[in-house]
């Protein structure tokens, strides 16, 4: 009887994994369940659980060997982290050098202001052949010189030693107006280097030739509508922009929703050891039942618990020329203390600036909608809300490893409040 008690009203660990491991992180994160009547500390401090049982807790690590010790009314255990020591590594210089000429491999590359492969820092997505002049490197990129005003950056990775050819010709340009859109197309006699800045009340697409000369820039100002999102393509030396108006009417819409994670992906674990795979899904097919109820046109790139790439994802929402992405998603947090009060709630992230406004409703209506906390809109570099072929937003409605957003996310009614506050947010973007 006693042994059956142990383990009837024992804590359960779902993190970490293992009572040994070697790690590179500042923290150590504890996630699990207590039971009824039961006491645990974690190093002396004292666990407050949730109302359903669920507990976070974060240890500070040290350099070399830690012990964490979890005592209860009914066991000690021990877990012994061995945090490495980080290697200091000087940061790369600019090497100079004549330019050269180098070509891009692949279509989709990402040309970036600083010497950075992740953030905010892309200008533009070139396109397989494009020829470059490239004049410096640092550490895994090489430096592109597109004007004398103008550089950026590119993976060594992602290019080709090109052959000595003789400046690009510029051959015509053209423009065309459509009902809910703007065409402009511009020629050369091979594939040149573009960037992209999209303004306050204008796109500025830049085409840049610097074998022509250090200030050879043509550029083409198309005024956007308030609700946008833009195509860009490159064929043969001749490039296409494209900026359209977001359909007014949620009946002419075409939104995509993508449950994020999937299949082996799990994505985040939560107290209980609920799989954030499962909620979003879960919410995404509300979504889709009450979007639909609405009158849009829903296309989901999962409907079951399969794998999807990141990549495939975006190609759904291409080949199906959406107008909105929504991305759901339940967040955790990095190497950090958790924090009960500032790690809860939901928060909206957005890449382009078209997707600002969006991200911002929706950020309101699902906090009123799902009763969570307002966590904010913020930026980031995600996959599938950086193109600029469509209005993409990625929601994290809750945290999963928040016991007090646990108790949300697992009650019966958490998904279909989620999928109505999205859903009003969208009706007011699209109507406003």
């Amino acid at each position: 009887m006693f042994l059956t008690g142990m383990k009837a009203f024992s804590y359960e660990l779902i993190l970490p994994k293992e009572k040994r491991s070697v790690v590179n992180t500042n923290y150590a994160l504890f996630v699990g369940k207590i039971r009824n009547s039961e006491t645990v500390t974690i190093n002396n401090e004292k666990i407050f659980p949730a109302s359903n049982g669920a507990f976070t807790h974060s240890v500070k690590l040290k350099d070399g060997e830690n012990r964490v010790i979890i005592r209860s009314n009914y066991n000690t255990q021990v877990y012994k982290f061995c945090k490495k020591t980080p290697v200091k590594s000087e940061p790369a210089e600019i090497k100079e050098f004549d330019r050269q000429r180098f070509i891009v491999k692949d279509d989709n590359t990402p040309l970036r202001s600083t010497p950075v492969d992740e953030g905010l820092n892309r200008v533009a997505h070139l396109f397989k052949g494009t020829a470059l002049i490239i004049n410096g490197e640092k550490g895994d990129f090489y430096r592109v010189f597109l004007s004398k005003d103008k550089t950026a950056w590119i993976a060594k990775k992602d290019v080709e030693i090109g052959c000595v050819s003789k400046p690009a010709e510029f051959i015509n340009m053209g423009s065309k107006k459509f009902k809910n859109a703007v065409v402009q197309t511009i020629s050369f006699s091979e594939n040149l280097p573009y960037t992209v800045e999209d303004c306050e009340n204008e796109i500025l697409f830049k085409v840049y030739n610097p074998e022509l000369s250090d200030s050879s820039v043509y550029t083409i100002n198309i005024p956007k509508p308030e609700k946008y999102f833009y195509f860009v393509y490159l064929d043969d030396g001749t490039y296409t922009f494209k900026v359209s108006e977001v359909p007014r009417s949620i009946n002419d819409c075409t939104i995509v929703i993508d449950a994020g994670h999937g299949g082996s992906e799990k994505g985040a674990v939560g107290c209980l050891g609920d799989k954030e795979k499962d909620v979003n899904l879960k919410i995404a097919l509300e979504l889709q039942k009450q979007l639909k109820s609405a009158g849009a046109n829903v296309v989901m790139t999962r409907e079951c618990d399969g794998n999807i790439s990141l990549n495939d994802r975006v190609k759904i929402a291409k080949s199906n020329q959406a107008e909105i992405f929504v991305s759901i998603h339940l967040n955790s947090i990095g190497d950090t203390p958790f924090n009960l009060h500032k790690h809860k709630g939901t928060s909206v992230y957005y890449f382009n600036r078209n997707s600002k406004e969006l991200a911002q409703i929706l950020e309101k209506s699902v906090s009123k909608s799902a009763g969570t906390r307002r966590d904010g809109v913020k930026t980031a570099s995600f996959a599938v809300i950086r193109p600029a072929e469509y209005v993409g937003v990625l929601i994290e409605t809750a945290y999963m490893i928040n016991p007090h957003d646990s108790v949300l996310y697992n009650s019966c009614d958490f998904a279909a409040n989620t999928a109505k506050g999205i859903t009003e947010g969208l009706l007011e973007f699209i109507s406003k």
